[in-house]
């Protein structure tokens, strides 16, 4: 038996239902790679099986996928999404003791909840404006991690996170 066909093949069905085989476990981002570099470099992130997730979500069994770029509705939240966790990287940057609070995605936009010593200024936005283009153009991808419940309000307690913390343990 060649070692080919002891390996667990891979057959991933995309939106036009035509098939991709793959030896062993791929990513997202592979797929997209495999089916073309301008949808590589496009990628925002893929639906597998219905559920969003991002380019480094490993697939391990047959499954259906699309990938998600721009031009797709789910686009704006995902961008927006990311831009929250890149305002909240750069006040933390920019402000240490700065406490994280909440910054979810809303109708028209996104926000984020904050806890400091003293109020933002004008020129505390454009500094946090200029950080966060810091941040971007450090190119660094950005994945989700899934936590169980305890290992994320003893992380969030150990860098002094107390409102994620609470946030968490609210859940």
């Amino acid at each position: 038996v060649s070692k080919i066909a002891n390996q667990n093949n891979v057959v991933v069905t995309l939106p036009d239902g035509t098939t991709r085989r793959f030896l062993g476990e791929v990513t997202a981002g592979e797929v997209a790679a495999d089916i073309g570099p301008g949808l590589a470099k496009a990628a925002l992130a893929a639906r597998i099986d219905g559920e969003l997730v991002d380019l480094s979500s490993k697939i391990g069994s047959d499954a259906t996928i699309s990938i998600v770029t721009v031009k797709d509705d789910d686009a704006l939240e995902l961008l927006r999404h990311d831009a929250a966790h890149v305002l909240a990287e750069a006040a933390k940057e920019l402000w240490p003791d700065i406490q994280v609070t909440i910054g979810p995605v809303i109708e028209n936009g996104f926000y984020y909840d904050f806890a400091h010593s003293e109020p933002f200024t004008p020129d505390d936005l454009v500094n946090i404006e200029q950080r966060m283009h810091e941040i971007v153009s450090r190119d660094e991808a950005i994945t989700k991690e899934v936590w169980d419940r305890d290992h994320a309000i003893e992380f969030f307690s150990s860098i002094g996170e107390q409102y994620k913390a609470e946030i968490v343990r609210d859940l």
